[in-house]
């Protein structure tokens, strides 16, 4: 018994320490700078613990990470903020002229702000496993969103019930929000992809 309460112990600091870990790194980089990396660095660390190496030095592990793809890392993160901005302006536009976003002139950029949430659910795990280049990422992380359709959904509800569970207990955000959500969407994001790999040796 108190082995198991030593491993469920150990694994909370884990993910309360990377979690701080990320806020810190994201603040070191003024935020629009070091959101990117701190995030890469974080989902590339969740990859190694999720493939069994849970012994690896958290910090020095999270520094190489977010050092080696500070620059890669920020380019796609500019594709993202040019792409969340365009949003911005068109749900801001539509508010303006029309007065509410649930109308029928709303459907597309509505379908188009589903599509980016589900895209950005497998774009950091990518970047994590795979060694591609920017839109060769951008396009696994599309494709591997259109053919798990059971991931996606599976995904949202574990986000979902984690929200609620949030909104009880609002201190849990603060400490275990990012990796949580890196925890979970890594997780359903390496069974896709390696069911896809497995399909393409089949």
């Amino acid at each position: 018994m108190s082995r198991a309460l030593y491993a469920i112990l150990e694994w909370i600091t884990r993910f309360a320490y990377i979690n701080a870990l990320w806020i810190i790194f994201t603040l070191a980089g003024a935020i629009l700078l070091g959101l990117f990396p701190a995030t890469v660095a974080m989902f590339s660390v969740i990859r190694q613990w999720l493939k069994g190496k849970t012994d690896l030095p958290i910090f020095s592990t999270f520094w190489q990470y977010y050092k080696t793809e500070f620059l890669k890392s920020n380019r796609l993160g500019l594709l993202v903020y040019l792409v969340a901005l365009i949003i911005g302006f068109n749900l801001f536009f539509l508010y303006a002229n029309i007065g509410e976003l649930l109308t029928w002139t709303s459907a597309p950029l509505l379908a188009g702000i589903i599509l980016f949430v589900f895209i950005l659910f497998y774009l950091f795990p990518a970047y994590a496993h795979y060694d591609l280049g920017l839109f060769q990422l951008i396009k696994n992380a599309f494709l591997t969103m259109l053919v798990s359709p059971i991931h996606n959904v599976v995904i949202i509800i574990s986000l979902v019930a984690f929200y609620f569970i949030v909104t009880v207990i609002p201190a849990l955000a603060f400490i275990f929000g990012a990796s949580f959500y890196g925890f979970i969407t890594m997780w359903f994001a390496l069974h896709a992809f390696n069911r896809i790999q497995e399909k393409q040796s089949a």
